[in-house]
């Protein structure tokens, strides 16, 4: 996979392949877990015999049928590290979803958290001369969005027409069939490493399975867990993963800007094994029963038993009060707020009418950490859970599994696809021009 943009028409081609066969497989590679879901779309909205309502959050008839989680092997910082450890881990977890939804799966649509995302955001202008806004228009204007030079060994990952502008009328989502003298439009593109996606779409490749399509973590995530009010207004989206933390801005229902942290749940629980020399299985377990960033007087007297297996008796018997773990953790959480914190005011977070952040992902079930949070990164802070989908498992509905719930939606919808139009290339030869527009005609 050495060009992205090589093979966005054959993922795409694949996407509506799957669909016709009416399944495809989700699949979040992440650090600490893999998780796969397994969709079945109907092609219907209308009620079920058993009396339910066939659409949830905007879905396109689909169901989950098979769901599996399994430990990630191979990927650090959100990034394969180790193609077969990672290869098996996929399988298992691939496998376990297949036997339960009683069905073989061919399609995979993926998404990663890291790989260093930058944004952009790109604009141009047409003129119409009062004529009606045609597709060869928007096509035109889309064509006219110089692209950056955005260096060598990266790729574009997503890339979207966030508004549109119409004689000074801005905010328009479709301009077809409206009158006016100057079409402006105002574009947002992400780019990544592209050793990251080739890598992952190589894993895919040797688990036997065809790669339909590929998002970010960090977007995907902010779908699943912003309400439509949040997302129409101005929010953050951050997803507390365990190798890395994705940050997202969405306003007009586009995000507009992603970003990444290379720190996550994990470096809490590495800091919490070094701190007490405990095994990381040890130090995960306590982090997950006794964790928390806010010590009250209460905290000096509950003690924790950390136990062990080295053999030795009195070593295995050792005792932490819990606030002598919270002194751990919190500077490392705070940390990782910090960075957020500077990643949002970079992306001008400040500016947008409404400044909802929404925590989710595994590594915001700390306890307190949404107190925490208001106090780094400003006081409207809520933690997310994904909407709701149909057929998903109670096990699978909490905030780490907001990237697989957000993927399976963007499957149902994905926003690039609308704008397939033919481009006009006579007028736009140059290289820089074209690509661009590439995106439109060939995403999946």
């Amino acid at each position: 996979m050495t060009d992205l943009y090589q093979n966005q028409r054959s993922m795409r081609n694949m996407r509506k392949i799957a669909m016709q066969r009416g399944v495809v497989a989700i699949l979040d590679v992440g650090s600490s877990k893999i998780a796969c879901l397994v969709l079945r779309f109907d092609g219907t909205t209308k009620l079920g015999e058993e009396g339910e309502i066939g659409s949830l959050a905007g879905q396109s008839g689909f169901r989950v049928i098979g769901a599996a989680t399994t430990r990630s092997r191979g990927v650090r910082f959100g990034e394969i590290c180790a193609m077969q450890e990672t290869e098996r881990a996929i399988r298992t977890a691939l496998q376990a979803a297949q036997k339960m939804a009683g069905i073989r799966v061919d399609h995979v649509i993926a998404c990663f958290g890291g790989a260093e995302p930058r944004s952009y955001g790109l604009d141009a202008q047409v003129q119409l001369d009062g004529q009606m806004v045609s597709e060869q228009d928007v096509a035109q204007v889309l064509a006219r969005c110089d692209v950056p030079d955005y260096g060598e060994g990266r790729e574009v990952l997503h890339a979207q027409p966030v508004n549109f502008a119409l004689d000074h009328r801005s905010g328009l989502s479709d301009p077809r069939g409206q009158l006016g003298n100057e079409l402006a439009v105002d574009m947002h593109m992400l780019t990544v490493d592209a050793a990251a996606v080739q890598h992952l779409a190589h894993c895919i490749k040797r688990c036997d399975l065809e790669l339909a399509g590929i998002a970010s973590s960090a977007y995907v995530s902010g779908i699943a867990s912003l309400v439509e009010d949040e997302q129409e207004l101005g929010a953050a989206c951050i997803d507390m993963g365990g190798g890395s933390t994705g940050v997202s801005i969405f306003i007009k229902k586009h995000m507009i800007y992603a970003d990444a942290v290379r720190m996550g749940g994990d470096h809490v629980t590495s800091d919490i094994s070094m701190g007490l020399q405990v095994p990381m299985a040890n130090a995960e377990r306590i982090k997950t029963f006794y964790g928390g960033v806010h010590a009250t007087g209460m905290d000096d007297r509950e003690m924790i038993e950390i136990g062990g297996d080295s053999g030795d008796y009195e070593h295995d018997r050792r005792t932490a009060s819990r606030a002598e773990l919270i002194g751990i953790m919190r500077p490392r959480v705070e940390e990782i707020l910090e960075e957020v914190r500077l990643r949002l005011d970079a992306a001008g977070f400040d500016h947008l009418p409404s400044q909802q952040i929404v925590l989710t992902g595994g590594g915001s079930q700390i306890p307190g950490l949404d107190g925490l949070a208001s106090k780094i990164l400003g006081q409207q802070v809520r933690l997310g859970r994904p909407l709701r989908v149909h057929g998903l498992p109670q096990a699978a509905t909490g905030p780490s599994f907001a990237s697989a719930v957000g993927l399976a939606l963007f499957a149902a919808h994905p926003q690039d696809e609308w704008w397939d139009f033919d481009i006009p290339h006579d007028r736009h030869s140059a290289r820089s021009l074209r690509r661009a527009v590439k995106w439109f005609r060939e995403n999946w």
